[in-house]
């Protein structure tokens, strides 16, 4: 008898295990079940399709030939039945049923398994904010929404937009309104940073920046209290701190797993609502399988559970949980949380922990931040790229990258080897001896990946005195009050014009020149030290050091991340 396999969910995970499944097995009857009319669509390019850089929402379901994935694309092609438009109300664990409801007519109907898998997904929050019920609030999860947001912004109906929520969805919906629509858009946030537990709080400064410099407001640390409206439409949102006009909202403020059938089924979840699952995608009960948005897993870094509600990762545990319906033994051992995010000028992306997230970890961290060339220095369209390492003091081990930069896919190209060895739990030497693929278009001799690496060692063995831009923007903004010694290591060429903008705090003595002007240097005076990437801020600082001038602090990143940072030059 040809086994029966349900899957109740039809967007990332579900399509995925049930096309595993017939490949593997093509006698096998596999019915996808799913409550919307759409499946099978890409919902993280919605940004993309608001920007109108995606033209038409079905190239979001299409495939890369360009068949869109609908109920005949996979019972014609991949002979899958699909009901469209039902609910699954109940899972009978005893009898091995589901029980679908049609939302067309109300009737309800029971399918038998021999296999489940449950794809449920999640759904976005939506606090009880008074207000919350007016039209133009719309959050921006599925292809309805996207198209509801995307025909408000065509029908010139909006002049001012806010986004609530701060995260990747967020931020890359403000950009597309922002950005490309070119309508006033804010972003509150009701953390003190955007991208919290993401990007450490400098790298979030650098992308607030980024974004305020294309017109996009960033209300960070600010609290939605209630929305206004005229005539049942909202037109006002109202925080703790201001009053934002808005014709058009966009709740961005978290998603939650949509598990209520599978508790009520008895099946093991968390205190969130997460099922509980097994390396092999197996929840509590052996018959049935999950993944995707409605699961937790381990993180590979901290050990402990963890969520990672994205569609590449639900792709990969769909071929898992297809193997293992066949009687394989793939495994999913969990995830490091790789992300990226496009931004206005700059991107930013990362994996593993921030520094704020490991010391909350109980891991003893430290964190460096370098700047340096995505390519060859000599090379014509290099860019600067920020990047920053975490660190466990202790044991060297490798807990986490980010970075931000003007070029996405060069960024990518750093973040992602680090991430695959995260999980390994490499040590700075990894890193600094990470063989990275060498040409002048593509990367220096010695990439930005291994200086990184090799910054981590000269702070673990106390040779590099970092100041990070945080202390140093408060200290250059309280320069009247204390009483410090600015030394800027840069050639003349570079540093003497901001000695001659700062007579008497900005000092430009270049790297070279330290040893034989050393008495213009005071000795009962803290010395921060800066340059234009931090390399010569460094390397002067060992020449102080040499010289018996231990009170110093080297700036990260030099004058080119601090004026990323926005200090007030």
């Amino acid at each position: 008898m040809a086994k029966r396999i349900l899957v109740i969910g039809a967007v990332a995970l579900g399509p995925k295990a049930a096309s595993r499944c017939k490949r593997l097995m093509s006698d096998a009857e596999v019915t996808l079940i799913d409550q919307s009319s759409r499946i099978s669509y890409g919902g993280c390019g919605i940004p993309y399709f608001i920007s109108d850089e995606v033209k038409n929402v079905s190239e979001l379901q299409a495939t890369p030939y360009g068949a869109v994935r609908n109920e005949q694309f996979f019972e014609n092609h991949k002979d899958i039945k699909v009901l469209t438009n039902c609910r699954a109300t109940q899972i009978n664990r005893k009898e091995k049923t589901v029980t679908v409801q049609k939302l067309v007519d109300g009737s309800s109907s029971t399918l038998p398994y021999d296999s489940l898998v449950l794809a449920l997904g999640s759904s976005p929050n939506r606090p009880p904010i008074p207000g919350i019920e007016l039209q133009g609030i719309s959050a921006a999860t599925n292809l309805d929404e996207a198209e509801y947001i995307k025909n408000a912004l065509v029908g010139k109906g909006v002049s001012h937009a806010v986004v609530v929520g701060g995260g990747f969805i967020g931020l890359e919906l403000a950009v597309a309104i922002g950005e490309m629509w070119g309508i006033p858009t804010s972003v509150v946030e009701i953390a003190p940073q955007v991208l919290p537990n993401f990007l450490s709080p400098s790298f979030a400064r650098m992308a607030q920046q980024d974004l305020a410099s294309s017109g996009i407001a960033v209300y960070a640390d600010e609290k939605v209290l209630r929305f206004e409206g005229e005539n049942g439409r909202v037109n006002k949102v109202v925080t703790n701190k201001r009053e934002i006009p808005a014709e058009l909202v966009i709740m961005s403020a978290g998603v939650h797993p949509n598990t209520d059938i599978a508790k009520e089924a008895g099946l093991n979840v968390t205190e969130k609502g997460l099922l509980i699952v097994d390396e092999y995608m197996r929840t509590s009960d052996p018959d049935i399988y999950a993944g995707g948005d409605c699961v937790t897993i381990p993180n590979q870094v901290t050990g402990k559970p963890g969520w990672y509600p994205l569609g590449s990762m639900a792709n990969r545990q769909g071929r898992v949980i297809g193997t293992n319906i066949f009687g394989g033994n793939a495994r999913f051992n969990g995830a490091v949380g790789a992300w990226g995010v496009k931004l206005c000028a700059l991107n930013a992306a990362g994996a593993g922990l921030t520094l704020d997230v490991a010391l909350r970890e109980g891991f003893d961290a430290i964190s460096v931040q370098v700047v340096q060339a995505d390519r060859a220095h000599f090379f014509p369209s290099k860019a600067p790229m920020s990047m920053e390492l975490v660190v466990d003091r202790k044991t060297r081990r490798v807990l986490g990258v980010q970075g931000v930069s003007p070029a996405g896919d060069a960024l990518a190209a750093r973040v992602n080897p680090v991430a695959a060895l995260l999980s390994h739990k490499v040590d700075v030497e990894e890193i600094s001896n990470l063989e990275v693929l060498y040409s002048p278009p593509f990367a220096s001799a010695m990439d930005i990946i291994n200086t990184l690496g090799n910054a981590a060692d000269n702070v673990l063995s106390g040779s590099y005195k970092p100041m990070t831009l945080e202390e140093f923007d408060a200290a250059w903004a309280n320069r009247e009050k204390e009483d410090f010694y600015l030394l800027d290591a840069r050639p003349k060429t570079m540093g003497a014009a901001f000695a001659e903008k700062f007579p008497g705090r900005w000092n430009n003595i270049p790297q070279d020149e330290v040893t034989a002007r050393l008495a213009e240097i005071p000795a009962d005076k803290p010395i921060i030290i800066t340059c234009n990437t931090g390399l010569r801020a460094y390397e002067t600082q060992l020449v102080l050091t040499h010289a018996g001038r231990t009170n110093t602090k080297a700036v990260f990143g030099g004058v080119t991340a601090s004026a990323r940072y926005g200090t007030k030059f």
